[in-house]
């Protein structure tokens, strides 16, 4: 059935409003509604947040009042038609009257993915879905991996020179965290600035001990949009290294917001309770094959706390061993028109790395983004609704 020639900019309307939840609707997906007239008049709009608990086309309803009887809905994601925490969204669309509903894609959940179009068809409600597919997609594969799979969306981020080099030499780790390896940056502050933006859009930040003795870094969120949760920042740290002088503890210790979580295999019990007692989360964890954190139960660890999107900004050695345990669902590699050389500089994954090119990790769906000089490689190891 063709479209109507307004379909495409509602629907586009929907899919901006679902982008308003970012930060506010994990774990659960982001999702947009729009309810038009027949002559494409806005009536009532919606967005799903957590703690708003009502979803985005119960809002769009509520807004539109009367007027919602006979009209269309737009929306990114199909309604659901089960009980969770609210009653069936498809329920509330028919006894409103809605005409017609026009969604980008089906739920992602299996167990429920096409049973709210269904039930919309069979009480006589014109459904159309697909349009704007990919945008839909996109914006709800987190929600994607986790339903169908259980465990976090993991983005692989790092920032390097055009030939792969992530610090100069003098940048290995120093003695102290309170030393800093240098006082510049690889990529320029447009890129910097949307670094802030993926922190954002993710629930937990994870990097390696080896990152916070050489950076001393915070690890938040300073996009400066509303979250619901603080941003969970993980640190791997089998044996327990992590200064008590370091900012981020002193930083827990100050605002005693709870949101630093590490992992580690081996503790000193005096240094853990040193931790605890300022605040910081420490939790033993299985040891992998290389004697470190184990990232897949780490990773499950992270889904049992309702973390369905995780970004790792650690350096080499995480780096090389989150793409060995294939643990990577999609990368952002930012590029700065900069060459270091030399074979002391860091590399981007370091270690063996793998011996030939049909072993090599291949990236797919690349997408290019642009930020002032320096450009981004965004892509994908293997797609959040697969298998």
């Amino acid at each position: 059935m063709p479209a109507h020639s307004g379909d495409e900019q509602l629907l586009r309307g929907a899919l901006e409003l679902a982008r308003q939840g970012i930060g506010l609707a994990s774990p659960n997906p982001y999702v947009g509604a729009v309810i038009a007239d027949a002559h494409d008049n806005v009536v009532g709009t919606g967005t799903y947040t957590y703690g708003g608990v009502k979803h985005a086309e119960v809002l769009a309803l509520e807004a539109a009042g009367a007027k919602a009887r006979g009209a269309t809905l737009f929306i990114n994601l199909e309604p659901h038609a089960h009980q969770g925490r609210t009653p069936p969204c498809t329920d509330a669309l028919i006894a409103a009257g809605i005409h017609r509903v026009v969604a980008s894609m089906p739920d992602p959940n299996p167990k429920v993915s096409g049973k709210g179009f269904e039930k919309l068809r069979a009480a006589g409600v014109q459904v159309e879905v697909g349009q704007l597919e990919e945008q839909a997609r996109r914006l709800n594969e987190a929600f994607a991996r986790y339903i169908r799979h259980g465990t976090p969306l993991v983005t692989l981020k790092a920032a390097m020179t055009l030939d792969g080099k992530i610090a100069p030499p003098a940048a290995r780790p120093p003695n102290t965290a309170s030393e800093s390896f240098s006082g510049s940056w690889i990529t320029g502050e447009v890129a910097r600035t949307h670094v802030q933006e993926l922190r954002h859009q993710n629930d937990a930040l994870l990097v390696g001990i080896g990152t916070v003795l050489s950076d001393n870094p915070l690890l938040t969120d300073r996009s400066g949009r509303p979250r619901r949760r603080p941003l969970l920042r993980v640190i791997l740290d089998s044996s327990l290294r992590l200064p008590l002088d370091s900012r981020l503890v002193q930083n827990i210790a100050a605002e005693r917001t709870n949101d630093v979580l590490v992992f580690c295999v081996s503790a000193d019990e005096p240094k853990k309770k040193q931790l605890e007692q300022l605040g910081i989360r420490v939790e033993n964890i299985a040891v992998g094959p290389d004697g470190r954190p184990d990232l897949h139960a780490i990773l499950r660890r992270l889904a049992e706390l309702e973390i369905i999107s995780v970004m790792m900004e650690g350096g080499a050695t995480v780096n090389a061993n989150a793409l060995a345990s294939n643990v990577v669902d999609k990368v952002f590699l930012y590029y700065a028109p900069k060459i270091l050389g030399g074979s002391d500089s860091i590399a981007f994954a370091d270690g063996a790395g793998f011996r030939h090119l049909n072993q090599a990790v291949q990236v797919k769906h690349v997408h290019l983004h642009r930020f002032g000089e320096d450009f981004a490689v965004e892509g994908y190891l293997r797609d959040p609704y697969g298998e």
